[in-house]
């Protein structure tokens, strides 16, 4: 493992080269979802705002600057990273060996059409391209997306080489609460490979697989490829702001010198609720490393009218300036919830976050993921959490591991928490990171 300073504030070196839904929401130890509403904050823009602009210039790539507003939409800004691998406008090439396909031109991510892939009563989609003899060995795959049917899905993108050696790239679940959160890029990590190593070398078919349990209808568009970073990397994801992690899991990431993310939940820090972390609490795990990002209201987003959504979003914005939270550009959707309208508003605030959370290995490529629909693994298995740390390791991708509080289903004991420490500590070639470590490699992917 490469060990990483305990600092405020840490920027990467450039990168060498360029279901589980019962586990999926928050805590329900300490009270479930708030109403939004006027909670007593004074939290009305207060000139922060920046007036807009891109990034082109931000030639070291460093951390935005913390306002209100975001300087651009990071999910219009970075929609196409990396080299254009397909564009789905000639379909010759693909065959469908298992469900149905065909062209679409009214559901469209870029170009003319996008390939529209069904099927029902369980069956899988299988639609497979021969490839001229390729060299993916330092390369990742991202794809544009778009489903009606998130909460029966699988998405696979398989490589195979001339040998028969294949690896599945698999993105475990789309956000389950709500039918369609429009287009978006998946960047799938390796979640299974076969018994015979793959060559990565000398690939020759891609396959596209939606793996299906009920009823499937699911666009794909724009197969791109990313370089890979120098090695793989791990973000250790805390929901809640709670007293259990303060208490209890601070002190094991002070003495494996590994920071954390804490996602806080503005009202409950505020209204000072029992088994919270108070807003010096958090800021002292600033000081110590760690980063406090947004947890929105603790309400589902998705099921909010679009004003309620801005005025949450916007007020969560402000107090994390005003309290000079560094991490305040990065959201995790509570109840991963969120559609559409969600992170058309959130992009107005936030630049990364998400996220399609699975009870199973869950990674993305770094340089290619959608920046407001990242995936990430719900930390409830030792031995689920450790493949991740390894799979990252071994194949230069991104593991995000999510925790809540040791007493809770969702979440691994402390001793086992410990052993996982541990083990990121002795893996070589991963590095523990917060999001603006992530969100420095994605840019960095922009300019491959």
């Amino acid at each position: 493992m490469t060990k990483r300073p305990n600092t405020r504030r840490r920027f990467l070196a450039a990168s060498g080269a360029t279901a589980f839904a019962a586990m999926a929401g928050c805590t329900d130890r300490v009270d479930s979802a708030i109403p939004n509403g006027d909670d007593g904050d004074d939290d009305s823009s207060n000139g922060n705002e920046s007036d807009g602009g891109g990034d082109s210039d931000d030639d070291e790539f460093e951390s935005p600057e913390l306002a209100v507003e975001t300087e651009y939409n990071s999910r219009e800004e970075f929609r196409q990273p990396g080299e254009q691998l397909d564009d789905f406008e000639d379909l010759d090439d693909w065959e469908v060996t298992s469900g149905s396909g065909e062209p679409d031109e009214d559901v469209v991510f870029d170009g003319d059409q996008s390939l529209k892939l069904t099927a029902e009563d369980n069956e899988n989609i299988v639609v497979e391209k021969q490839i001229e003899t390729t060299d993916m060995s330092d390369l990742d795959l991202s794809m544009a997306v778009r489903t009606s049917t998130p909460s029966n899905i699988a998405i696979d993108i398989r490589l195979t080489d001339i040998y028969g050696g294949y690896t599945h790239h698999q993105l475990r679940s789309v956000t389950y609460r709500t039918p369609d959160i429009g287009w978006f890029r998946t960047c799938p990590g390796v979640f299974e490979e076969s018994s015979i190593e793959l060559e990565r070398d000398v690939v020759e078919e891609i396959e596209i697989i939606i793996h299906n349990t009920e009823d499937a209808e699911v666009w794909v568009d724009d197969l791109r490829t990313h370089e890979k970073p120098d090695k793989g990397y791990v973000m250790l994801s805390w929901d809640d702001g709670l007293e259990d992690f303060y208490d209890e899991a601070s002190p094991l990431h002070d003495e494996y010198d590994v920071n954390a993310v804490q996602a806080a939940v503005r009202q409950w820090t505020r209204n000072q609720r029992e088994g919270v972390m108070s807003i010096d609490q958090l800021k002292e795990r600033q000081e110590a490393g760690d980063q406090i990002v947004a947890h929105g209201t603790h309400s589902a987003l998705a099921d909010m009218d679009k004003e309620d959504v801005e005025d949450a979003l916007s007020r969560d914005k402000n107090w994390a300036v005003q309290n000079d939270l560094e991490g305040g550009h990065y959201i995790v959707f509570p109840h991963n919830s969120y559609d559409q309208e969600v992170l058309d508003v959130a992009s107005n605030y936030y630049y990364a976050g998400g996220f399609n959370q699975a009870g199973d290995v869950n990674l993305t490529g770094v340089h290619g993921f959608d920046p407001l629909a990242l995936p990430r693994t719900i930390g409830h298995d030792l031995d689920i959490a450790m493949r991740c740390v390894d799979l990252a390791a071994e194949h230069r991708q991104c593991t995000v591991l999510n925790f809540h509080a040791f007493d809770q289903d969702n979440t691994m004991d402390e001793d086992d928490y410990e052993e996982l420490l541990q083990h990121i500590n002795d893996t070589d070639d991963v590095e523990v990171i917060d999001f603006d470590d992530l969100w420095k490699l994605r840019r960095e992917g922009h300019e491959n």
